[in-house]
């Protein structure tokens, strides 16, 4: 495990890993935390170890990077981030993770607090009713082979095209939701067989769909632009490509696992097994990727226009009353080809972000043009009984992390020792005494995912905006919760 005096501390709230800690790193590691957080990380397996093992790949450029919510994944850190030359680096499926695309997507409305809180338990009722959810849950939408290909190609775009949401969503998703290397045919049978029926669901773990209201705004005029006041209700969606991004990643790495010895690649972890970005094999993997990308912003789509319904039927209203409309749809579990500032010159890059988030600054052309000016929607979740945060990106984080930032509050307990400390305890009831309504198609969820499971979100949202590498915008308090 590293020690605290193994780290250079180069402002209070940014640690480089020296590249001389371990032999094999190219680069140094740097990590965004407070000594709080640092300080905060389990015994046994290190999450900055694994900021070094990345920090070995072929190709890396800038260091090996983490943000203040990390902790122990497979591969790269959950919270890490890293960026490897597109002409002479590698990908990684380690460098993603198995929920690909996983992310979070926000809506905003035009009621308060006080117009819903009455009818909080119709609403929760209803979201649980109409949004599938928990392990293995089977979606509303029944697919072909065929027409699941047309999801894999298009994306978020399916699903408007289906009637779920409106084209004016797909500028507010990030990447339009669609990934344009996604190729179908690389996609194994037991991929295709995973993805026909999870197309609109939830799914479990750390997934949810939340009833929030903004508790307050820290910059009004990034809040202006997203459509934010003090007191209004949004619904945050948070959830990724189910089992058909899981088994797209066993895939790769089952193939990558026999296939990288030949390019002459050695790694100190072979969780992090990989290929050449332009080689047959990293390109299969783009290509792989790209699809369960995709997947994830159609099924985001879907399921935010069943929690529209839902909100709908539970109130009695329709849209002219409620408002109901995206704010933003961003990914944290995903490798995208970026354009970035290397050595005073542009480079194409293959930035893996693995529980990061895209933060992009003012300016940006891939920007949605109403949001241009104030930066891109960074969207914080929470958990359950713990307030969620829209943040803006910056031109800090541009120079710093590839336009990246944290994506949620991280872990400090595992599953099992979370359901531990939950044993005698009503999670249900604990959030109910805080005003919180939950309904879950699993107790067990609610143990592995108590708040007590987290870090101090606020905290972690503290490093990110002193550190510049995004801006707060609002706080979101959470009034009711369905989980998996």
């Amino acid at each position: 495990m590293v020690d605290l005096a193994q780290l250079d501390r180069i402002t209070p709230l940014k640690w480089r890993l020296p590249k001389s800690y371990r032999p094999y790193m190219r680069v140094d590691g740097i990590i965004f935390a407070s000594e709080r957080l640092l300080e905060g990380r389990a015994g046994g397996t290190d999450p900055l170890d694994q900021v070094a093992n990345a920090a070995s790949l072929p190709g890396i450029v800038g260091a090996s990077l983490a943000m203040p919510d990390i902790h122990y994944g497979y591969g790269l850190p959950i919270g890490g981030v890293v960026a490897t030359l597109e002409s002479a680096g590698v990908v990684t499926p380690g460098g993603v993770g198995y929920d690909i695309n996983c992310g979070v997507r926000l809506l905003a409305s035009a009621l308060t607090v006080s117009d819903v809180r009455p009818h909080l338990q119709k609403i929760a009722n209803a979201l649980f009713e109409r949004i599938p959810c928990g392990v293995g849950c089977r979606g509303k939408i029944k697919l072909s082979p065929t027409k699941l290909a047309d999801v894999l190609r298009n994306g978020s775009g399916w699903a408007v095209a289906q009637g779920y949401g409106a084209v004016s969503d797909l500028e507010r998703t990030e990447a339009g939701g669609r990934l344009e290397n996604a190729n179908p045919d690389v996609i194994s049978k037991k991929a295709y067989q995973r993805g026909l029926e999870q197309i609109g669901t939830l799914g479990a773990g750390n997934h949810f769909v939340e009833v929030q209201f903004v508790e307050e705004i820290f910059d009004q005029a990034a809040a202006e632009a997203f459509g934010l006041f003090k007191d209004q209700v949004t619904v945050m969606l948070h959830s990724g490509s189910r089992g058909f991004g899981h088994q797209v990643c066993t895939d790769a790495l089952a193939s990558l696992a026999n296939a990288f010895p030949k390019f002459g690649i050695e790694i100190p972890d072979r969780q992090l097994v990989c290929a050449p970005a332009d080689s047959p094999e990293g390109r299969r993997y783009i290509e792989a990727m790209s699809c369960a990308a995709n997947y994830a912003w159609a099924n985001r789509q879907c399921l935010g226009r069943w929690a529209i319904e839902a909100i709908e039927h539970a109130l009695g209203i329709g849209p002219s009353q409620h408002g109901l409309s995206l704010v933003y749809d961003v990914a944290h579990n995903i490798l995208k080809r970026e354009s970035h500032q290397i050595d005073g010159r542009p480079r194409k890059l293959m930035v893996h972000r693995k529980g990061a988030t895209r933060a992009f600054p003012p300016g940006h052309p891939e920007l949605p043009e109403s949001y241009r000016h104030v930066g891109q929607p960074v969207i914080i979740p929470g958990d359950m009984g713990t307030a969620s945060y829209v943040l803006v990106g910056t031109d800090t984080a541009m120079r710093e992390t590839f336009g990246s930032t944290c994506h949620g509050a991280g872990r400090v307990m595992s599953r099992h020792q979370a359901i531990k400390n939950a044993r005698g305890r009503e999670i249900d009831r604990e959030l109910g005494e805080l005003g919180i309504i939950v309904r879950s198609a699993s107790r067990r969820t609610l143990a592995e995912e108590m708040p007590a499971a987290y870090k101090d979100i606020d905290e972690v949202v503290r490093v990110v905006h002193e550190a510049g590498i995004s801006r707060k915008v609002a706080r979101l308090r959470p009034l009711a919760v369905v989980k998996g």
